[in-house]
């Protein structure tokens, strides 16, 4: 008789809850241990609505929209009330990003998709200078682009916006 499989050692936060603490690049992707990779995003921090989108388009500039999507998460989980749909479609639109950077053109299409209908119904009053509809558009825009392809999209040319100038 066999001896009965040893369970993988799961990595923990300090809360005990589970966590993957492989290293990451800069796309989110898991890198082997002791691979130099990006540094996460932190989960849960407060921030203001403005700050998130500060710190979600900075994340964006630098290539990294996985990390924004970590970003605009945490404000999704801390809004309450109509907002919520807000922050959860801007999630979607920067995870959509993140795949289409991958080379996951149909799943990068469908969030962006996702996303860009969740936000739609800001268009009439978008707040905190949100750029709805050019986000609606930018995502329509790539969802239908992505369309057959399997090669990773260029951010430098693909980085949406988010707020109004």
């Amino acid at each position: 008789m066999a001896a009965p499989a040893t369970p993988p050692v799961r990595d923990r936060d300090p809360e005990g809850r589970a966590r993957n603490a492989r290293p990451r690049d800069g796309l989110g992707r898991p890198l082997p241990y002791g691979v130099p990779g990006v540094e996460r995003q932190p989960e849960g921090v407060p921030r203001t609505p403005a700050e998130s989108l500060v710190e979600a388009q900075r994340l964006l500039d630098a290539g990294m929209p996985f990390h924004a999507h970590e970003v605009l998460e945490d404000a999704w989980k801390a809004a309450d009330g109509p907002e919520r749909g807000l922050w959860r479609g801007m999630a979607q639109l920067a995870v959509g990003l993140t795949h289409a950077a991958r080379g996951n053109s149909a799943g990068g299409a469908a969030l962006l998709r996702r996303g860009a209908e969740n936000i739609a119904e800001y268009r009439t009053t978008p707040p905190y200078d949100i750029d709805i509809t050019g986000l609606h558009e930018w995502a329509e825009s790539l969802a239908a682009a992505l369309a057959g392809t399997t090669t990773p999209i260029d951010l430098t040319t693909n980085t949406p916006r988010l707020v109004t100038a």
